[in-house]
C-alpha cells in the first residue's frame, strides 16, 4: 500500500489550487530553502528531491533568453519525476514542481509598462551566480544605478495517461529591480560579506542585497525566487483546462 501524502497545510486557503493538491505526493525538484518557505508561507508543503541535472544548458541554444530557465526548470522537474516512478512505481509522484531563476542585465533599463519588444536588440547578458568574489562585484558593478529583469521559470511534471506517461506545463514570471547609485565601497561591503554568492546576479533582495535595490516592479518573491502567487493561479488554470488533472 502506498504511504498517505498531505503537502497542504491547515493554514492553506482553501481555493482550487489546494483542493486539487490535498492528499497528493507533491514534490519540489530543488533544495533550495527560499522556495521550499514561500511555498511553506502559502500553505504548501511539498516533499523535497533536489534534481541532478546540472543546469548546464548552452545560453547559446535559446534566440529567446526568457525560455533559459523555463528549459532549466523543466529538465530539473522530468529529471525527478522520472528517478521517482522508477524508484517507487506504486507511490509515483502526482505533481513535480521545477524552478530556476537568473537575471537578465539589460542594457536598456527596462521598466513595467515597457515592453519586451521594445527593449534594444541588444542581447541582455544571463547572470546566474558568481563564481568567485571578482565575478560578484562585477555583476554589481554592471547593475549599479540601473535595472536588472528577474525571471523564473516554474514547470510542474504530472502523471497522464498517454505516452510518455507525463505532461508539462511551464510558466515564466519577470520582475524589475532598480537599483540605487551605490558607492563602490557599499558593493565591496556587501561581496566581502559573501551573502550574494549563492544567489543569481550575485544579490539577495530578502537580506542585505536590499541595501542596494531602489525599488522592484513585479513580484517580490520572484526576486527572492519562487512567484507564489502565480504558481497557485497556474494550478487554478490546469485545473480548468485539464478535465483530468491530477486524477489519474
Amino acid at each position: 500500500m502506498a504511504p498517505k501524502h498531505e503537502a497542504v497545510l491547515d493554514s492553506a486557503l482553501r481555493i482550487p489550487a489546494t483542493n486539487k493538491l490535498a492528499g497528493k505526493r507533491i514534490v519540489l525538484a530543488s533544495n533550495s530553502p527560499r522556495r521550499k518557505e514561500i511555498l511553506k508561507t502559502l500553505g504548501l508543503d511539498p516533499e523535497v528531491v533536489p534534481s541532478l541535472f546540472k543546469e548546464d544548458l548552452p545560453h547559446s541554444l535559446f534566440n529567446n533568453v526568457y525560455e533559459y530557465p523555463v528549459a532549466t526548470a523543466t529538465e530539473k522537474a522530468v529529471e525527478v519525476y522520472e528517478r521517482l516512478v522508477q524508484e517507487s512505481p506504486d507511490d509515483a509522484p502526482d505533481l513535480v514542481i521545477g524552478a530556476d531563476t537568473v537575471v537578465l542585465s539589460h542594457h536598456a533599463t527596462p521598466s513595467a509598462t515597457t515592453h519586451h519588444s521594445e527593449v534594444p536588440d541588444t542581447r541582455p547578458d544571463i547572470l546566474e551566480k558568481p563564481q568567485s568574489k571578482e565575478d560578484n562585484l562585477r555583476m554589481l558593478m554592471d547593475l549599479n544605478g540601473g535595472a536588472c529583469e528577474v525571471v523564473t521559470g516554474v514547470t510542474v511534471v504530472y502523471p497522464i495517461i498517454t505516452a510518455p506517461g507525463y505532461g508539462i506545463r511551464s510558466i515564466d514570471e519577470r520582475t524589475v529591480v532598480h537599483f540605487s547609485e551605490n558607492p563602490v565601497h557599499i558593493l565591496k561591503a556587501y561581496v566581502d560579506n559573501g551573502e550574494g554568492l549563492d544567489r543569481a546576479g550575485g544579490f539577495a533582495i530578502q537580506g542585505l542585497g536590499s541595501l542596494l535595490v531602489r525599488k522592484i516592479d513585479g513580484d517580490y518573491s520572484n526576486v527572492v525566487g519562487f512567484p507564489g502567487a502565480s504558481f497557485f493561479k497556474f494550478i487554478d488554470t490546469l485545473i480548468t483546462e485539464e478535465d483530468d488533472f491530477l486524477d489519474i
